[in-house]
């Protein structure tokens, strides 16, 4: 039987794109720092995944304060600037995936609440912390895609995505990811908080999904390559529902996943020399 995801993989260009970043992401398993030293590996990928996912929303610090302040070596500023809370947003969204585990499948609306708890911290509304928009609540984030759907058809796909998750019928673990991402990237399910929940679901999927077990990739980062601007072009395309549209995003997410797990393979180098920089 056909699963709901096949005719995404058949798109023109896609399946080699996933194949090439899932052998990418496999010869990154062997690298001979993971024999050892996976904790350290996967903490400076969520350092340098939450910099990359913050600066993807306007928020640009260097990675030695983001290593500092995730580590508690420097405290947050007191009180604490807009960019800064789109760091913090971006920390402890990223930081929530290393405790989320197979969560992601047995409850994945869970996982997204609790991805929205970490996001929204201090940035919210209480009332709105780890639920989604209800009828009368709009969300301004991402004004680039056009409107947010109204609150009941952002609902509605967010529960498609939960049952894909929790059931994918044999599709490809990132073209899965793929489309979590940018399912809530433009439903914007949430009031505040849905790019850094999008991409910190992302991480959490191809972790448990076992496309990148060791969480060393930085699929962030790989977002991030070319600018905000590439990025929020291809979710712009996969917003638009087009056949094209879709194909183009798939591809732009294995790119990026290709290119976290490259990341990756430099942070294992980094780790096994003693010099994260």
């Amino acid at each position: 039987m056909a699963g709901p995801l096949d005719t995404l993989i058949a798109l023109p260009g896609v399946s080699a794109a996933v194949e090439d970043a899932r052998e990418t992401c496999t010869a990154l398993r062997w690298h001979p720092a993971l024999r050892r030293r996976i904790p350290e590996a996967a903490t400076e990928s969520r350092v340098r995944g939450a910099r990359a996912s913050a600066a993807l929303d306007g928020a640009e610090f260097a990675v030695d304060l983001v290593r500092d302040l995730m580590r508690g070596a420097v405290a947050w500023p007191d009180p604490i600037g807009p960019l800064e809370q789109g760091l913090r947003s971006a920390v402890l969204a990223t930081a929530e995936t290393e405790r989320m585990g197979s969560q992601v499948r047995s409850s994945p609306a869970g996982a997204l609440a609790r991805l929205h708890v970490a996001a929204s911290a201090g940035v919210a509304d209480p009332d709105d912390v780890g639920r989604p928009r209800v009828a009368g609540q709009d969300s301004r984030e991402l004004v680039e895609l056009g409107p947010a759907p109204e609150a009941g058809h952002a609902a509605e796909r967010m529960r498609a995505v939960a049952s894909l998750v929790a059931d994918p019928q044999g599709a490809p673990v990132l073209v899965l990811a793929a489309v979590a991402h940018a399912e809530i990237a433009t439903a914007r399910p949430f009031v505040r908080g849905n790019a850094v929940v999008a991409r910190a679901f992302e991480r959490a999927i191809l972790i448990d999904g076992g496309v990148d077990p060791t969480g060393v990739a930085v699929p962030e980062w790989g977002h991030g390559r070319q600018g905000a601007v590439d990025y929020l072009g291809a979710l712009s395309a996969y917003a638009t529902g087009s056949t094209d549209g879709v194909r183009l995003w798939l591809i732009h997410c294995a790119e990026a996943v290709a290119a976290g797990a490259q990341e990756g393979g430099r942070i294992c180098d980094a780790v096994l020399a003693g010099r994260l920089n």
